[in-house]
């Protein structure tokens, strides 16, 4: 035994935990349920419908297709690289609708996977009549999958 204070070790009963978690739900009336299959397909629907991905993108741009990328980052970095064909629109000019037209859907990007700025700025011109996509994982994603960047 190695020198020092002994210092015991108490064991952790999980099932007592799970079963005093229960009943404190059932004394609270919770109630666990399973998963609502209607709800879910109409979360994954909507998501389909307003989410892109940099290949979908990429794709549409080859293929012509009537839209406008809208770069919602700074114009510093707007100007170090974006996607092919983007105009810049940063915050504090999202309410002027530059470039932007009713009959073509907006595809929005930003920074990454973790900025709200694409989806603030959809919030802001399907407010204003625009139809509005998002670019999933935004410009690093872009470059990650080394899609063309324009400078």
């Amino acid at each position: 035994m190695p020198p020092g204070p002994m210092i015991r070790r108490r064991r952790w009963d999980y099932r007592s935990t799970h079963q005093v978690g229960r009943r404190l739900a059932a004394e609270q009336g919770a109630v666990m349920s399973t998963q609502d299959t209607l709800q879910a397909r109409d979360f994954f629907a909507q998501k389909l419908a307003f989410l892109t991905g940099p290949y979908e993108l990429s794709g549409q741009l080859r293929r012509n297709e009537p839209i406008v990328i809208v770069d919602v980052r700074l114009p510093s970095d707007y100007q170090a690289g974006h996607i092919p064909g983007a105009i810049n629109l940063p915050q504090g000019k999202w309410h002027t609708l530059a470039g932007l037209r009713k009959d073509r859907t907006a595809v929005l990007y930003c920074y990454s996977q973790t900025c709200k700025l694409a989806a603030a700025a959809a919030v802001e011109l399907a407010s204003a009549g625009i139809p509005v996509v998002e670019m999933e994982g935004g410009f690093e994603a872009w470059v990650k999958n080394d899609l063309p960047v324009e400078r």
